[in-house]
């Protein structure tokens, strides 16, 4: 084996994450300054632009502690890729963000916003519906004393969040932090007050939306609050329509039985299992108000298993789909199977944004990192949906989206040599890197347009 040796020069400034450059003009894109500065203003020290910005290209890079920070103190590039005044210590952004984290929630929602319609990033269709999925996920927060961790309902103390995904490419439009007992439902009313402006102001006009969620969200309010927003957008020409999942609660399953026997709606999927599929009206009230909303049903009974087994009582399983689409049930089922997809956003902000265990004691400043999270999530979303799915992306295999692992692996942790000289900034990427060096410029381009006036 070769002996290397081993030598560290004062010349060279070297850095292993140069995509932290297109981080930074995301940012400027999302005009960060112009966002949070005016509306939290300081009379002394660091401004919170600076904050805001380090913290997110912390997450960008897949790191969530404030101590992460210091290393990257002293570090010029840093500095320069997130056009910082200076670096802020671990210290800083801690207290700041607990100063000023329940202000800064509404700003970062609105940096994602920008983001995506200044860059005109790509919201594409499934089967002719443009969909948001909206859910709730579990981060595991076991053995701490932080505020508002409980026991969540994957059995684990932690939290909750809701999360609000746009699009085949999963945008994030909506992510607030919720304690880990609070039900799925609850509250869940003011977070679509939140969405529904999103969603209409970044789908295209002449799209059709859909909104779907699971049966933790089957209330009758949400389903009026749906109702009126599908009357509030036809009035303007433009088209929402909904799927919830169903929740049989306290259900009579040999009642639906014999109510899809009555209406000759089973049919033989094989032999000893039969499957019936109903499509009701269902009247509903909510607060004095009474309204009629579209039930399918899907009805199953096995007397054989599927190992051939005979079942002593038959075995029945429901479920269900409200929605105000008119269309077959079965069109009305495949459209919510896709719905599954949004679990992966999910892995991605709890793995690959390191944010499973939140940093801070403080809930509202955990929920201040959570909305940074989001930016920090569409900033790397538009990176790897810019250069890494078409003709230049460097990656073999094809593909509709790139995870976010993907996007660091490919893009954020690209070494470089980073060179001042003439009042320019130079990354020298070396040799054997062309395709990625294609990648770069593409998104830079892309990105010094949309932040230009």
């Amino acid at each position: 084996m070769p002996r290397f040796e081993v030598k560290q020069t004062g010349k060279l400034n070297l850095t292993s994450y140069a995509g932290l450059a297109l981080i930074g003009q995301c940012c400027q894109a999302a005009q960060v300054d112009a966002v949070i500065d005016p509306r939290l203003p300081v009379s002394q020290g660091m401004r919170t632009s600076d904050v805001v910005k380090s913290m997110v290209g912390l997450l960008s890079l897949g790191k969530s502690d404030f101590e992460a920070i210091e290393p990257f103190r002293d570090d010029r590039f840093f500095k320069e890729a997130l056009s910082l005044s200076k670096v802020p210590g671990s210290v800083w952004i801690r207290q700041r963000l607990d100063a000023r984290g329940a202000e800064l929630r509404e700003l970062t929602d609105e940096l994602s916003l920008r983001l995506l319609e200044r860059t005109e990033a790509p919201i594409t269709a499934h089967q002719g519906y443009v969909c948001c999925d909206i859910d709730t996920f579990v981060m595991d927060n076991s053995d701490t004393k932080k505020e508002d961790v409980s026991r969540t309902y994957q059995g684990v103390d932690g939290y909750t969040p809701i999360a609000a995904y746009l699009g085949n490419e999963g945008w994030n439009i909506g992510l607030e932090l919720r304690a880990g007992s609070q039900h799925s439902a609850f509250e869940t009313d003011y977070f679509l007050e939140r969405v529904f402006p999103r969603i209409e102001r970044l789908a295209p006009a002449d799209s059709k939306v859909l909104l779907r969620k699971d049966s933790g969200f089957d209330g009758a309010h949400l389903l009026f609050m749906q109702a009126e927003e599908k009357d509030r957008w036809a009035s303007k020409g433009r088209s929402f329509d909904f799927i919830t999942k169903w929740n049989p609660r306290k259900q009579d399953k040999d009642a639906w039985v014999a109510k899809a026997e009555a209406a000759g709606v089973f049919v033989e999927a094989r032999p000893g299992k039969r499957v019936g599929l109903l499509s009701l009206s269902v009247e509903r009230a909510w607060q004095k108000q009474k309204r009629h909303f579209r039930l399918v049903v899907q009805v199953t009974e096995r007397t054989i298993d599927k190992k051939g087994q005979r079942l002593l009582v038959p075995d029945i399983e429901l479920q269900g789909w409200w929605t105000s689409l008119d269309m077959p049930g079965t069109e009305v089922i495949a459209l919510y199977k896709h719905h599954g997809t949004h679990e992966q956003f999910h892995s991605e902000i709890k793995t690959d944004l390191d944010l499973e265990r939140l940093p801070s004691g403080k809930f509202d400043t955990n929920d201040a990192i959570v909305h940074l999270a989001s930016f920090a999530y569409n900033c790397l979303r538009l990176l790897g949906q810019l250069g890494l799915t078409g003709e230049i992306a460097p990656i073999r295999h094809p593909a509709k989206r790139r995870r976010l692992k993907t996007v660091l692996q490919e893009v954020m942790y690209r070494a470089a040599k980073f060179v001042t000289h003439a009042r320019r900034l130079v990354l020298d990427f070396g040799r054997g890197f062309a395709c990625h060096v294609q990648v770069f410029v593409a998104l830079q381009e892309r990105l010094l347009k949309a932040a230009s006036p």
